[in-house]
C-alpha cells in the first residue's frame, strides 16, 4: 500500500542527452547579450568600470557595453536635485507630506554660543556635477556631506545667542552655512554642488518651549506698546509742532500789522501837527468838525434846538417817538 506521501510525489523530468549540452551555452550567452546593454534613465549618466577601473561615461538612452563581469556601469543622477534632512525625516512628499516620528535629538540639538540649547533642523538641496570624482574620490559621499554640514552647522550655532538662532540671524546662518560647506566639498572634490540650504523650524527644547513662549509673549507685548507709544509720539508731536508754528506766525503777523499801524498814525499825526503849525485856528476847527462827525454818526439820530425854545417837547413827542433831544449852543 502506497504512503500519501508517496501518492504526491512527482518525477521531474532529466536533462541528459544533446538538450542539456546545447542548454547551460544558450543561457550564457543570453545572459551575455543581456548584460552588453545598459539602459540610462532621462536624468542619468552611467559610470563604466572596467575590471574595477573607470573607463568611460555613457549619456542616457540605450548604451553598447563589455557584458558583465567585464564592465560594470554605476548610474549617477546628475540632473535631479538631492537632499539631505536634519532633526527629521520626510517619509511621503505629497499633498499632504508625512514626517517620521522618531527623535532625531543628536544630530538637531545644538549647544549656542550664550550656553543655550536649540532645536535646528534643516535640509540641504544639492546636485552631483561630476560622477567621476562623486564615486572615486570620497567613499560615501553622502555620509560624508552630512558630516561636514552638521560639523559647520554646530560651529556657526555655537557662535551666536539663542535670540540671534532662534529670530532675526537664520537667514544669515544659513547662507554662511552653504558658503563654507560649498569650500568643503571644494576641497574634498567630492563632485558635488551645494545648491541651497533651508533652516526649517528652530525652536527651543521640548522641556524648556512652555517657558520660553511666555518670554517671546513678553517680548512681543513689549514691542507692541513700544510701537503704540512712537504711534502716539509721531501723532501728536507733529501736530504740536505745526500749532506753535501757526501762533508764531499769527504773532508774527499781528507784531507786524501792530507796527505798520503805529508807523501810520505816526506820520499821519505829523503831517497834522506840521498843518497846525501853520493855521492852528483853522486845523483846530476842521479837527473839532471831524471829530463831531464821526461821533454823531456813530451815535444814531439826534435833534438839536436852542435852548430858548419853548413848547417843543408835546410836538416832539408826535411828531418823532423814540428821538432823544440834546442840547447845544
Amino acid at each position: 500500500m502506497n504512503t500519501p506521501n508517496q501518492d504526491m510525489q512527482i518525477e521531474l523530468p532529466r536533462l541528459n542527452g544533446p538538450g542539456l549540452k546545447y542548454l547551460l551555452p544558450g543561457l550564457l550567452a543570453l545572459a551575455l547579450l543581456i548584460s552588453s546593454w545598459a539602459r540610462i534613465g532621462p536624468e542619468e549618466v552611467g559610470v563604466v568600470q572596467r575590471f574595477g577601473a573607470y573607463n568611460r561615461t555613457l549619456p542616457s538612452g540605450l548604451n553598447f557595453k563589455l557584458p558583465y563581469p567585464i564592465e560594470r556601469v554605476t548610474k549617477v543622477p546628475v540632473e535631479r536635485q538631492l537632499k539631505e534632512e536634519f532633526g527629521f525625516r520626510t517619509l511621503v512628499a505629497d499633498v499632504r507630506t508625512r514626517y517620521s516620528q522618531r527623535e532625531y535629538g543628536s544630530e538637531s540639538l545644538m549647544m549656542t554660543g550664550d550656553l543655550n540649547l536649540a532645536d535646528v533642523q534643516w535640509i540641504v538641496q544639492f546636485r552631483i556635477t561630476d560622477p567621476y570624482l562623486y564615486l572615486f574620490k570620497v567613499r560615501n559621499v553622502r555620509k560624508t556631506l552630512r558630516d561636514m554640514t552638521e560639523s559647520i552647522m554646530r560651529e556657526i550655532v555655537g557662535d551666536r545667542s539663542v535670540n540671534e538662532v532662534l529670530t532675526v540671524g537664520r537667514q544669515e546662518i544659513a547662507s554662511e552655512v552653504e558658503v563654507r560647506l560649498q569650500d568643503l566639498c571644494n576641497q574634498y572634490e567630492n563632485g558635488v554642488h551645494i545648491e541651497q540650504l533651508i533652516l526649517q523650524d528652530v525652536n527651543p527644547p521640548n522641556p524648556v518651549k512652555p517657558a520660553f513662549n511666555e518670554v517671546n509673549e513678553a517680548q512681543q507685548e513689549r514691542e507692541k506698546l513700544i510701537n503704540e507709544a512712537l504711534a502716539d509720539y509721531n501723532r501728536v508731536i507733529p501736530r504740536a509742532r505745526g500749532e506753535a508754528e501757526q501762533k508764531l506766525q499769527q504773532a508774527e503777523g499781528y507784531r507786524t500789522e501792530r507796527v505798520n499801524e503805529a508807523i501810520g498814525e505816526a506820520a499821519r499825526f505829523e503831517s497834522v501837527l506840521a498843518e497846525y503849525r501853520k493855521a492852528p485856528q483853522v486845523t483846530r476847527q476842521r479837527l473839532y468838525l471831524e471829530t463831531m462827525e464821526s461821533v454823531l454818526t456813530a451815535s444814531g439820530s439826534k435833534l438839536i434846538v436852542d435852548e430858548n425854545v419853548e413848547n417843543v417837547l408835546p410836538v416832539m413827542l408826535e411828531a418823532g417817538k423814540g428821538l432823544s433831544i440834546g442840547g447845544g449852543k
